[in-house]
């Protein structure tokens, strides 16, 4: 736990509660595009949302492909990729009597896998 300012040199350590130390706000993007991120993060927040994205990176797969590789059941992973087809996070198209669902972007790629491999350096 952190437990107050730290000196990395010989440097002085400034105080950040100090009167006299004010931070400067960060510019934000529109209110709208704050709400949409956090609508997409919440869409990649559960861990067999973020499994279905990872299969999806070598490229479309059928839900039966996603069920045989999860080992989950076939409802399951159809209202996960609901969620994730209502956020904009994958499309699908019919293909013969099966559909098949792929990443819209490659950026959504990169933020699970940045997460996921975070989450593994812990």
């Amino acid at each position: 736990m952190h437990s107050g300012p730290r000196s990395t040199g010989s440097d002085p350590v400034t105080d950040v509660h100090d009167a006299d130390h004010r931070a400067s706000p960060v510019p934000l993007p529109p209110e709208q595009v704050v709400s949409a991120a956090g609508e997409l993060l919440r869409a990649l927040s559960a861990p067999l949302r973020i499994a279905i994205v990872l299969q999806l990176r070598d490229g479309p797969r059928c839900v039966h492909e996603l069920v045989d590789a999860l080992g989950v059941t076939q409802p399951l992973v159809s209202q996960h990729l609901r969620i994730l087809k209502s956020s904009g996070v994958v499309s699908s198209h019919r293909q013969g009597r099966e559909m098949r669902y792929e990443l819209l972007d490659e950026h959504l790629l990169d933020i699970v896998e940045a997460a996921v491999g975070h989450a593994g350096e812990q």
